[in-house]
Protein backbone atom coordinates (compact mmCIF):
# COMPACT_ATOMS: atom_id res chain seq x y z
CA UNK A 1 0.00 0.00 0.00
CA UNK A 2 1.35 2.86 -0.90
CA UNK A 3 -0.50 6.59 -0.06
CA UNK A 4 0.04 9.99 -1.62
CA UNK A 5 -0.91 13.08 0.79
CA UNK A 6 -1.45 15.63 -1.45
CA UNK A 7 -1.61 19.37 0.51
CA UNK A 8 -1.13 22.91 -0.89
CA UNK A 9 -1.97 25.47 1.97
CA UNK A 10 -0.76 25.97 5.74
CA UNK A 11 -4.86 24.60 6.70
CA UNK A 12 -4.17 21.56 4.95
CA UNK A 13 -0.74 20.72 6.31
CA UNK A 14 -2.32 21.23 9.90
CA UNK A 15 -5.36 18.87 9.56
CA UNK A 16 -3.27 16.42 7.26
CA UNK A 17 -0.38 16.07 9.79
CA UNK A 18 -2.08 13.48 12.61
CA UNK A 19 -2.64 11.48 9.23
CA UNK A 20 1.11 11.82 8.38
CA UNK A 21 2.54 11.02 12.46
CA UNK A 22 -0.13 8.04 11.99
CA UNK A 23 1.44 6.37 8.38
CA UNK A 24 4.66 7.18 10.16
CA UNK A 25 3.52 5.29 13.45
CA UNK A 26 2.14 2.51 11.36
CA UNK A 27 5.62 2.57 8.91
CA UNK A 28 2.95 3.16 5.83
CA UNK A 29 4.76 3.60 2.62
CA UNK A 30 3.48 7.10 1.76
CA UNK A 31 4.77 10.58 0.33
CA UNK A 32 3.96 14.23 0.38
CA UNK A 33 2.85 16.28 -2.77
CA UNK A 34 2.88 20.16 -2.02
CA UNK A 35 1.40 22.22 -4.64
CA UNK A 36 2.63 25.23 -3.45
CA UNK A 37 -1.00 26.80 -3.30
CA UNK A 38 -0.46 29.82 -1.43
CA UNK A 39 3.50 30.01 -0.07
CA UNK A 40 6.37 28.35 -2.01
CA UNK A 41 7.80 25.22 0.26
CA UNK A 42 10.90 27.27 0.86
CA UNK A 43 8.52 29.39 3.45
CA UNK A 44 6.14 26.62 4.22
CA UNK A 45 9.33 24.53 5.30
CA UNK A 46 9.31 26.10 8.36
CA UNK A 47 5.99 24.65 9.31
CA UNK A 48 7.08 21.27 8.38
CA UNK A 49 9.80 21.65 11.19
CA UNK A 50 7.34 23.24 13.64
CA UNK A 51 5.43 20.62 13.50
CA UNK A 52 7.85 17.68 13.33
CA UNK A 53 6.80 16.22 10.40
CA UNK A 54 8.86 14.74 7.59
CA UNK A 55 9.03 17.01 4.51
CA UNK A 56 7.25 16.71 0.92
CA UNK A 57 8.98 14.71 -1.46
CA UNK A 58 7.67 16.27 -4.08
CA UNK A 59 7.26 20.76 -4.02
CA UNK A 60 5.16 22.50 -7.36
CA UNK A 61 5.48 25.87 -6.49
CA UNK A 62 2.61 27.00 -8.36
CA UNK A 63 2.29 30.02 -7.06
CA UNK A 64 -1.21 32.41 -7.25
CA UNK A 65 -3.06 32.75 -10.28
CA UNK A 66 -6.98 33.08 -11.42
CA UNK A 67 -8.81 29.56 -10.65
CA UNK A 68 -8.47 28.14 -13.46
CA UNK A 69 -4.93 29.14 -14.19
CA UNK A 70 -3.46 27.91 -10.38
CA UNK A 71 -5.88 24.54 -10.90
CA UNK A 72 -4.89 23.54 -14.39
CA UNK A 73 -0.85 23.96 -13.57
CA UNK A 74 -1.43 21.53 -10.78
CA UNK A 75 -3.62 19.47 -12.80
CA UNK A 76 -1.00 18.73 -15.16
CA UNK A 77 2.17 18.39 -12.55
CA UNK A 78 0.07 16.18 -10.06
CA UNK A 79 -1.02 14.06 -12.97
CA UNK A 80 2.92 13.66 -14.26
CA UNK A 81 3.79 12.89 -10.83
CA UNK A 82 1.01 10.03 -10.37
CA UNK A 83 1.65 8.45 -13.67
CA UNK A 84 5.75 7.72 -12.62
CA UNK A 85 4.34 7.13 -8.77
CA UNK A 86 1.29 5.19 -9.23
CA UNK A 87 0.31 5.16 -5.56
CA UNK A 88 -2.58 2.90 -4.73
CA UNK A 89 -4.49 5.95 -3.05
CA UNK A 90 -4.43 9.65 -3.17
CA UNK A 91 -5.42 11.56 -0.05
CA UNK A 92 -6.93 14.97 0.02
CA UNK A 93 -8.36 17.33 2.92
CA UNK A 94 -11.06 20.44 2.70
CA UNK A 95 -12.16 22.80 -0.31
CA UNK A 96 -9.38 24.10 -1.86
CA UNK A 97 -7.79 24.02 -5.37
CA UNK A 98 -5.51 21.51 -4.59
CA UNK A 99 -7.80 18.88 -3.52
CA UNK A 100 -9.91 19.65 -6.66
CA UNK A 101 -6.88 19.02 -8.94
CA UNK A 102 -5.26 16.42 -7.00
CA UNK A 103 -9.03 14.80 -7.03
CA UNK A 104 -9.72 14.72 -10.73
CA UNK A 105 -5.80 13.38 -11.78
CA UNK A 106 -5.88 10.59 -9.56
CA UNK A 107 -9.75 9.72 -10.82
CA UNK A 108 -8.67 10.32 -14.13
CA UNK A 109 -5.71 7.85 -13.76
CA UNK A 110 -8.07 5.77 -12.04
CA UNK A 111 -6.45 5.60 -8.88
CA UNK A 112 -8.52 5.39 -6.10
CA UNK A 113 -9.24 8.62 -4.10
CA UNK A 114 -9.85 9.19 -0.38
CA UNK A 115 -11.24 12.79 0.74
CA UNK A 116 -10.43 13.77 4.52
CA UNK A 117 -14.14 15.93 5.56
CA UNK A 118 -16.11 15.05 3.65
CA UNK A 119 -19.56 15.73 2.53
CA UNK A 120 -18.75 19.91 4.16
CA UNK A 121 -21.65 22.23 2.44
CA UNK A 122 -22.43 25.75 2.79
CA UNK A 123 -24.90 25.53 -0.12
CA UNK A 124 -23.58 28.86 -1.10
CA UNK A 125 -22.40 28.52 -4.79
CA UNK A 126 -21.00 31.23 -5.29
CA UNK A 127 -17.69 30.59 -2.99
CA UNK A 128 -15.28 28.66 -4.83
CA UNK A 129 -14.85 26.20 -2.39
CA UNK A 130 -18.17 24.98 -2.21
CA UNK A 131 -18.11 23.75 -5.71
CA UNK A 132 -14.31 22.34 -4.48
CA UNK A 133 -15.72 20.30 -2.09
CA UNK A 134 -18.64 18.93 -4.24
CA UNK A 135 -16.38 17.97 -7.35
CA UNK A 136 -14.38 16.08 -5.37
CA UNK A 137 -16.93 14.32 -3.14
CA UNK A 138 -18.72 13.33 -6.12
CA UNK A 139 -15.07 11.51 -7.43
CA UNK A 140 -14.03 10.35 -4.62
CA UNK A 141 -13.90 6.60 -3.30
CA UNK A 142 -13.29 6.77 0.16
CA UNK A 143 -15.69 9.86 1.90
CA UNK A 144 -14.05 10.42 5.24
CA UNK A 145 -16.99 12.46 6.48
CA UNK A 146 -16.64 14.34 9.91
CA UNK A 147 -20.20 13.94 11.12
CA UNK A 148 -23.33 12.68 10.86
CA UNK A 149 -24.62 15.94 9.21
CA UNK A 150 -21.62 15.46 6.72
CA UNK A 151 -22.26 12.31 5.62
CA UNK A 152 -26.64 12.92 5.44
CA UNK A 153 -25.51 15.75 2.48
CA UNK A 154 -23.46 13.16 1.24
CA UNK A 155 -26.19 10.73 0.71
CA UNK A 156 -28.86 13.71 -0.33
CA UNK A 157 -26.70 13.70 -3.14
CA UNK A 158 -26.60 10.47 -4.33
CA UNK A 159 -23.22 9.11 -2.84
CA UNK A 160 -23.55 5.21 -2.12
CA UNK A 161 -23.33 5.05 1.73
CA UNK A 162 -20.68 2.14 1.22
CA UNK A 163 -18.05 4.83 0.44
CA UNK A 164 -18.89 6.86 3.77
CA UNK A 165 -17.19 6.13 6.91
CA UNK A 166 -17.75 8.85 9.69
CA UNK A 167 -14.13 9.45 11.12
CA UNK A 168 -15.05 12.62 13.23
CA UNK A 169 -12.27 15.43 12.37
CA UNK A 170 -8.68 15.51 11.82
CA UNK A 171 -8.42 18.63 13.45
CA UNK A 172 -8.84 17.01 16.97
CA UNK A 173 -6.35 15.43 16.26
CA UNK A 174 -3.99 18.63 15.55
CA UNK A 175 -5.55 21.11 17.91
CA UNK A 176 -4.83 18.17 20.78
CA UNK A 177 -1.07 17.35 19.21
CA UNK A 178 -0.13 21.11 18.23
CA UNK A 179 -1.07 22.68 20.77
CA UNK A 180 1.19 20.23 23.47
CA UNK A 181 4.19 20.91 20.71
CA UNK A 182 3.42 24.56 21.33
CA UNK A 183 3.26 24.55 25.08
CA UNK A 184 6.38 23.04 24.91
CA UNK A 185 8.52 25.46 22.48
CA UNK A 186 6.08 29.28 23.02
CA UNK A 187 5.48 31.97 25.24
CA UNK A 188 3.12 33.94 22.88
CA UNK A 189 0.90 35.72 25.27
CA UNK A 190 3.53 36.71 28.07
CA UNK A 191 5.45 38.27 24.63
CA UNK A 192 2.22 40.11 23.32
CA UNK A 193 1.75 41.49 27.13
CA UNK A 194 -1.41 39.68 26.92
CA UNK A 195 -3.57 37.56 29.72
CA UNK A 196 -5.50 34.48 29.67
CA UNK A 197 -9.44 35.36 29.18
CA UNK A 198 -8.20 38.99 28.76
CA UNK A 199 -8.68 39.55 25.24
CA UNK A 200 -10.77 38.83 22.02
CA UNK A 201 -9.36 37.46 19.07
CA UNK A 202 -10.55 38.42 15.36
CA UNK A 203 -9.55 37.27 11.81
CA UNK A 204 -10.97 38.44 8.29
CA UNK A 205 -9.74 36.80 5.26
CA UNK A 206 -12.57 35.96 3.37
CA UNK A 207 -13.13 38.36 -0.47
CA UNK A 208 -16.70 38.36 0.94
CA UNK A 209 -15.70 40.51 3.71
CA UNK A 210 -12.35 42.09 2.46
CA UNK A 211 -13.16 43.26 -1.17
CA UNK A 212 -16.46 44.78 -0.24
CA UNK A 213 -16.01 48.01 1.66
CA UNK A 214 -19.24 48.36 3.45
CA UNK A 215 -18.79 44.98 4.67
CA UNK A 216 -15.15 45.51 6.01
CA UNK A 217 -16.08 48.45 7.51
CA UNK A 218 -18.96 47.09 9.64
CA UNK A 219 -16.67 44.52 10.80
CA UNK A 220 -14.36 47.36 12.27
CA UNK A 221 -17.13 49.60 13.82
CA UNK A 222 -18.35 46.09 15.67
CA UNK A 223 -14.69 46.09 16.90
CA UNK A 224 -14.99 49.15 18.24
CA UNK A 225 -18.22 48.57 19.84
CA UNK A 226 -16.56 45.48 21.42
CA UNK A 227 -13.93 47.71 22.77
CA UNK A 228 -16.12 50.11 24.29
CA UNK A 229 -18.27 47.55 25.79
CA UNK A 230 -15.72 45.27 27.46
CA UNK A 231 -12.80 47.48 27.40
CA UNK A 232 -10.61 44.53 26.22
CA UNK A 233 -8.48 44.65 23.44
CA UNK A 234 -9.39 42.92 19.81
CA UNK A 235 -5.78 41.18 18.78
CA UNK A 236 -6.14 41.17 15.15
CA UNK A 237 -3.17 38.93 13.36
CA UNK A 238 -4.11 40.81 10.08
CA UNK A 239 -3.32 39.03 6.67
CA UNK A 240 -1.52 41.47 4.15
CA UNK A 241 -4.35 41.35 1.50
CA UNK A 242 -6.81 42.76 4.68
CA UNK A 243 -4.53 45.28 5.43
CA UNK A 244 -4.08 46.23 1.68
CA UNK A 245 -8.04 46.91 1.53
CA UNK A 246 -8.53 48.66 4.53
CA UNK A 247 -5.73 51.26 3.29
CA UNK A 248 -7.50 50.79 -0.48
CA UNK A 249 -10.96 51.53 1.35
CA UNK A 250 -9.25 54.15 3.21
CA UNK A 251 -10.71 53.05 6.59
CA UNK A 252 -9.12 53.34 9.69
CA UNK A 253 -8.31 50.20 12.68
CA UNK A 254 -10.50 51.66 15.66
CA UNK A 255 -8.56 52.08 19.23
CA UNK A 256 -8.71 48.95 21.17
CA UNK A 257 -7.93 47.26 18.27
CA UNK A 258 -4.37 45.37 18.18
CA UNK A 259 -3.02 44.47 14.83
CA UNK A 260 -0.35 42.66 14.74
CA UNK A 261 1.81 40.81 12.51
CA UNK A 262 -0.02 37.36 10.93
CA UNK A 263 0.81 34.69 13.58
CA UNK A 264 2.69 31.25 12.92
CA UNK A 265 0.49 27.96 13.67
CA UNK A 266 2.13 27.51 16.79
CA UNK A 267 1.88 30.81 18.73
CA UNK A 268 -1.59 31.06 17.29
CA UNK A 269 -3.21 28.06 18.87
CA UNK A 270 -1.94 30.09 22.19
CA UNK A 271 -3.82 32.82 21.34
CA UNK A 272 -7.04 31.18 20.34
CA UNK A 273 -6.69 28.86 23.55
CA UNK A 274 -6.33 32.21 25.33
CA UNK A 275 -8.97 34.04 24.18
CA UNK A 276 -12.08 35.00 25.97
CA UNK A 277 -14.02 35.16 22.45
CA UNK A 278 -13.10 34.26 19.00
CA UNK A 279 -14.92 36.69 15.85
CA UNK A 280 -13.75 35.19 12.44
CA UNK A 281 -14.56 34.16 8.91
CA UNK A 282 -12.40 31.32 8.61
CA UNK A 283 -14.22 27.77 8.82
CA UNK A 284 -11.54 26.29 10.27
CA UNK A 285 -11.40 28.64 12.86
CA UNK A 286 -14.54 28.01 14.05
CA UNK A 287 -13.55 24.24 14.16
CA UNK A 288 -10.57 24.83 16.56
CA UNK A 289 -12.44 27.26 19.13
CA UNK A 290 -15.24 24.73 19.56
CA UNK A 291 -12.82 21.84 20.21
CA UNK A 292 -10.80 24.71 22.62
CA UNK A 293 -14.06 25.67 24.45
CA UNK A 294 -13.49 28.86 23.15
CA UNK A 295 -17.10 31.14 22.31
CA UNK A 296 -16.81 31.99 18.29
CA UNK A 297 -18.50 34.88 16.35
CA UNK A 298 -18.77 33.76 12.71
CA UNK A 299 -18.06 37.43 10.36
CA UNK A 300 -20.19 35.84 7.02
CA UNK A 301 -23.60 34.93 6.31
CA UNK A 302 -23.67 31.20 6.53
CA UNK A 303 -21.17 28.50 7.82
CA UNK A 304 -20.68 24.52 6.16
CA UNK A 305 -20.04 24.08 9.86
CA UNK A 306 -23.65 24.09 11.28
CA UNK A 307 -22.31 21.83 14.12
CA UNK A 308 -20.34 24.88 15.72
CA UNK A 309 -24.15 26.38 15.94
CA UNK A 310 -26.02 23.54 16.93
CA UNK A 311 -24.21 22.91 20.34
CA UNK A 312 -24.09 26.42 21.23
CA UNK A 313 -20.45 27.18 20.29
CA UNK A 314 -20.88 29.34 17.48
CA UNK A 315 -23.25 32.01 16.73
CA UNK A 316 -23.96 33.33 12.81
CA UNK A 317 -23.33 37.17 12.70
CA UNK A 318 -22.99 38.49 9.26
CA UNK A 319 -21.44 41.62 9.29
CA UNK A 320 -24.85 43.95 10.53
CA UNK A 321 -24.06 45.99 13.20
CA UNK A 322 -24.75 43.49 15.86
CA UNK A 323 -21.39 42.03 16.66
CA UNK A 324 -20.91 43.50 19.74
CA UNK A 325 -24.66 42.34 21.50
CA UNK A 326 -24.13 38.91 20.16
CA UNK A 327 -20.38 39.20 21.87
CA UNK A 328 -22.00 39.55 25.01
CA UNK A 329 -24.69 36.94 24.65
CA UNK A 330 -21.78 34.47 23.74
CA UNK A 331 -19.05 35.24 26.37
CA UNK A 332 -22.31 34.87 28.75
CA UNK A 333 -23.47 31.08 27.80
CA UNK A 334 -21.85 28.19 29.10
CA UNK A 335 -18.62 26.36 27.12
CA UNK A 336 -19.30 22.82 28.16
CA UNK A 337 -20.95 21.96 25.05
CA UNK A 338 -20.06 18.82 23.20
CA UNK A 339 -17.50 18.61 20.85
CA UNK A 340 -18.92 17.56 17.85
CA UNK A 341 -15.79 16.70 15.80
CA UNK A 342 -14.92 13.67 17.97
CA UNK A 343 -12.36 12.31 20.17
CA UNK A 344 -9.07 12.87 18.80
CA UNK A 345 -8.80 9.78 16.85
CA UNK A 346 -9.85 10.80 13.05
CA UNK A 347 -6.58 9.62 11.58
CA UNK A 348 -6.08 6.24 13.09
CA UNK A 349 -9.82 5.92 12.21
CA UNK A 350 -9.05 6.67 8.12
CA UNK A 351 -5.57 5.03 8.03
CA UNK A 352 -7.53 1.98 9.35
CA UNK A 353 -9.51 2.12 7.03
CA UNK A 354 -7.83 2.25 4.21
CA UNK A 355 -5.20 -0.53 5.32
CA UNK A 356 -8.79 -2.10 5.82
Amino acid sequence: MKIAIILGTRPEIIKMSPIIRECEKLGVDRYILHTGQHYSFEMDRVFFEDLKLALPEYNLDVGSGSHGEQTGKMLAEIEGILLKDMPDIVLIQGDTNTVLAGALAASKLHIRVGHVEAGLRSFDRSMPEEINRIVADHVSDYLFAPTENSKRHLLDEGIPENKICITGNTVVDAVYQNLEISKQTRHTLSKLDLEKGEYFLTTVHRAENTDKKDRLSSILIGFEQIYRKFRLPVVFPAHPRTVKMINKFRLKVPGGTKVIEPAGYLDFLQLEDGAKLILTDSGGLQEEACILGVPCITLRDNTERPETVDVGANIIAGVNGNIAHLAEKMTASETNWDNPYGIGNAAKLIINKILD
